[in-house]
């Protein structure tokens, strides 16, 4: 039996938070670690966010990347516009976001977690121009959002 993603290593862990700030000086503190910089996730020119279908152009958010070793963890801090961040804090509150995975392909991974059950809820590029990436909803299945990420070469 073979896996949906061709690599389910994991690459990154998403957290929501009300106050990136005062919750990175925390996980920095915990860590014994610098705090990373915080950065916009970029222009709607540039990221071309579309939220549950629709294009989101007000839909950003602040974040922060800690490293550990090929694993990334993400703070994200929602603006008040509709988005997938948005929403996880106003159902669910602060905490786990989402599990992400390289991919290859993006479209093709998208329609094979579709088939498999799962529920596009918003997609980008990043905010350098160089990858994108996708959230899927899969709360049915595995109580969480799936992210894929895909890099230009």
């Amino acid at each position: 039996m073979g896996s949906l993603l061709e690599d389910t290593r994991l690459a990154q862990i998403g957290f929501i938070v009300k106050d990136i700030e005062k919750t990175k000086k925390e996980f920095a503190r915990f860590f014994g670690v610098e705090e990373p910089p915080t950065i916009n996730s970029g222009e709607y020119e540039v990221t071309k966010t579309q939220y549950r279908g629709e294009p989101a152009p007000e839909a950003q958010c602040s974040m922060c990347f800690f490293y550990f070793g090929d694993l990334q963890m993400e703070l994200i801090q929602p603006n008040e516009a509709p988005s997938a961040w948005r929403e996880q804090l106003e159902q669910h509150g602060e905490g786990l976001h989402h599990l992400a995975f390289n991919v290859k392909g993006m479209q093709m991974n998208i329609e094979r977690c579709e088939e498999w059950g799962m529920k596009l809820i918003q997609k980008g590029e990043y905010r350098r121009a160089d990858g994108r990436y996708s959230f899927l909803d899969a709360s049915d299945s595995l109580k969480m959002v799936v992210e894929l990420l895909e890099r230009d070469e």
